[in-house]
């Protein structure tokens, strides 16, 4: 499994290479970090939904959902990240 350093590292970084206003689906950091093959990306969706809260809590990142900013704490079905201002 990969270190949860990494995954939050990469959720921010593809994130901020996304830019501001824009988003990037969690499964976009699975495959950057796990390859193309299903197999080996599906397995990191919930350690990147973690990471996802984790960052969203220190105000590195936002969880959107159908375009407005998600409550972490309840945070259930598909979501997107996007940079917090101010972090690219």
């Amino acid at each position: 499994m990969i270190d949860p350093e990494r995954i939050a590292a990469t959720i921010v970084e593809l994130a901020a290479a996304r830019g501001a206003d824009k988003t990037i689906c969690p499964s976009e950091v699975a495959r950057y970090l796990g390859g193309q093959n299903e197999d080996m990306w599906r397995p990191l969706m919930d350690p990147i939904r973690e990471q996802a809260i984790k960052l969203d809590g220190e105000g590195a990142i936002l969880i959107k959902q159908g375009g407005a900013r998600a409550d972490p704490e309840t945070l259930t079905g598909i979501y997107r990240i996007a940079i917090a201002k101010g972090k690219t």
